[in-house]
This record gives C-alpha cells, structure tokens and sequence, in this order.
C-alpha cells in the first residue's frame, strides 16, 4: 500500500509510572507521524480519554486493574475494543500483548486489515517465572505462540533471543527489529552534585533502574549489594522505580542494614539520565528481559551494565557489559569484573555500544514490518525494504 498509513496501536500494561514499553511506544509513534503516517495508540486507563500528543492520537479506554501488579490494567471489554477498531478503521494494526489481546488477530483478518503483534517479553520467561516447571512452562509457551503466529501476519521480536522460541514451534512470519534509544537526551554527562546524593567519597554507586515486580528479581540487587558489602566494597545502591515489590524491599533493606535509596518512579528524563551518567554500573537482573531498554538508556550515558545471563541482554550489551549467573553473588562478580576495567575505557565503550542502537533505525524496521511506503520510512530514517516477513538484525 503507498501513501500515508492509520497506524492502530493496541497495548496493555502501560502506566504513567512504566518503563520500557511506554517509552518505546512514545519513540515509536513520534516516528510514525514524523514519516507521514497516522499513528494511534489505544491503551486502558480508568475512564475514557482522547488526546493529541506528539506520538499522535492516544485514546485511554478504561480497563481493570490487574490484581498483584501494582497498577497495571488491561482492556477486557472486547466489544468496546472491537467498536474503536471499526470507527477508527485502520490501515495497520499493531499489539503489544500477545495474551490479553491475542484476539485481535482475528478481528484483523476478518476485516482485511494487516496486523503485527509486537513480542515485548519471552512467553516461556514469564511462566518460568510464575513458577510453572520448565518442561510445562515450554509446553504452555509452544501452545501460545503458535497460536500467535497463527492469528498475525507479522511476529516482531526486538531481539534474536526472542524470536527464538517462535522459530522452535516453526514460524515463518517473523521480523527482527531492535529497538532504539535516545542518544541526544542520554549522554554521558552527569549533572554537577548528582552523585553525592546518593554516595560518599570513594563509594560505588550502583543503580538498578526497573519496575518493582517479581519478572524483573530486583531482589537480585539488594543481594549483589549485600555480597559486595560482605567482600569489602564499600557500594551502596539507588533503585529508581515502582511496582508491588517495593515495600518488601524496603523492608529487607533495612532489616539487612544495607545502604539502599529507594526514589520511586523518576519521570524527569534528565534526572534520570544524569542518576545512571553518575553510576558506577547498573544491575539488570531481570532474567526474562527480551531488550532492556533501560540497560541501553544506561549504556548510552557511557555506564556499564551487569546482566542476567538468562536473558536477552548479553546479546545486547556486548562488551561493553557483563554477564552475571542469576544469584546476588554471581551480579557481584560482574560488577568487580567492570570495575576492574579502566573507569575511562568501561564508560567510552558503553557509549560506543549504544550508539549502534538509534530509533530512528526502529522506527524505519517496524515501518518496513508493516509494509510502510518506502518514501514515508525513508524520512524516517533512510531505506528499508519493506516484506511481509522481514528479518533485520542488529548489532551482535
């Protein structure tokens, strides 16, 4: 299809105080309308609400609270989904939510409208995590994304880990398309004064930047933190987030006597970016990450991050980071391997990685997923051939 595209976007599981996917469906759709397209974005809140932002139409349709996640909702009412849908009559659908809206699929095919359902986590992750054994959480997995493969005509995995356990059960439709960071907001200068806020002179100053929920273990960081401590690091930690998990941190914090503060959500971006410039190293524990846009917004302020070795992340970090077995001692050794490296070496590498990773590269892929009109992605960020199924790799 030529010309300008309505670029329907369905997400749940955003919230004024989430990470990762609310930034990218922010990039994301300030690049769509950049290139042309009409991009909208339908997410739950707690009542109905238009908006005219800079990532184009936001429409907030209310949506139940998911109990236990600290916030999260979720757009159950099918029919007034479905009844959006057919009045804004898109040319394009986009999901993110391969569970709750899996059946929008459907909905596109009947009405002969191209659909691609963006993998933001790993299906077998998440159930692993939930506690279900690692043979049956495969199992269940298999089921769910051949079913997901089945109901879109594009499956969009950020990373090649996470198209992984797509291409296990067989499936031909999927496009790999990192995703991007803002190179120009995050740099590697902290702000005058930052650091002292939060360690002394001669301190390591460790940051875990996520969501407080079991999936991301940031009770991982308050181990690695104890262990250091134990080893004779004098480290203390800031944990920038919110979620469920963050009363019963703060109580084993304190109850382990370890130096930890605790800042909440920090919406200012500048905040945030001159918090992770100043950091020694960043923890990402999460060991279902499938990106990680925090651990790159953190390598793009020329800060290296230690990962989770069952994760996405060392795919993506490169050697500009470190790989930790999933235990708070197996995170300590990766935070004394990165600081051993010279602190002038360790911080120009971790720019230098996330200066491979643009949005406007994303944008252009997620653009060529969908079929976009060369000219329009073009204007987004130089030429990329559109295909049904396209395989576009990133930096390894």
């Amino acid at each position: 299809m030529s010309g300008p595209l309505r670029i329907v976007r369905l997400a749940n599981f955003v919230t004024p105080v989430s990470g990762g996917l609310r930034t990218a469906l922010r990039h994301l759709g300030a690049g769509y309308l950049a290139a042309g397209h009409d991009p909208v974005l339908v997410v739950p809140g707690p009542g109905r609400h238009e908006e005219h932002t800079g990532q184009g139409l936001v429409i907030t349709l209310p949506g139940r609270v998911l109990p236990g996640s600290g916030g999260y909702r979720v757009l159950t009412d099918r029919k007034a989904v479905a009844r959006v849908l057919t009045d804004l009559a898109p040319d394009r659908l986009e999901v993110s939510d391969r569970s709750t809206l899996r059946w929008t699929g459907g909905w596109a095919r009947r009405h002969g409208v191209r659909s691609v359902m963006v993998s933001h986590e790993s299906a077998t992750g998440l159930l692993g995590s939930w506690g279900l054994p690692g043979p049956a959480a495969r199992a269940v997995a298999d089921r769910l994304n051949g079913g997901t493969a089945r109901a879109y005509d594009t499956v969009l995995c950020t990373t090649d880990w996470a198209s992984a356990e797509f291409r296990r059960v067989g499936a031909r439709n999927v496009a790999l398309v990192p995703l991007g960071v803002d190179l120009a907001r995050l740099t590697p200068r902290p702000a005058a004064g930052r650091r002292a806020r939060h360690a002394g002179p001669g301190q390591v100053l460790l940051v875990l930047c996520s969501r407080l929920s079991p999936e991301k273990r940031p009770d991982r960081a308050l181990d690695a933190l104890a262990e250091l401590r134990r080893r004779g690091t004098d480290a203390v930690l800031a944990v920038a987030g919110a979620g469920p998990l963050r009363a019963r941190l703060e109580t084993r914090a304190r109850e382990r006597g370890l130096p930890v503060h605790f800042l909440g959500h920090v919406a200012d971006r500048s905040d945030l970016a001159a918090l992770l410039a100043c950091a020694d190293a960043v923890l990402a524990p999460g060991p279902v990450e499938t990106f990680g846009l925090a651990a790159l917004e953190a390598l793009a302020c020329g800060t290296p991050v230690a990962v989770s070795r069952s994760s996405a992340l060392p795919q993506l970090v490169g050697a500009a980071g470190a790989v930790a077995e999933d235990s708070g001692a197996g995170f300590a050794d990766a935070v004394h391997e990165l600081l051993d490296r010279p602190e002038a070496e360790r911080r120009a590498a971790a720019r230098a990685r996330a200066e491979l990773y643009g949005w406007p590269a994303a944008v252009a892929g997620f653009l060529a997923a969908h079929g976009a009109a060369a000219d329009a992605t073009e204007s987004a960020a130089g030429a990329v051939e559109p295909a049904t199924a396209v395989r576009l790799r990133g930096p390894v």
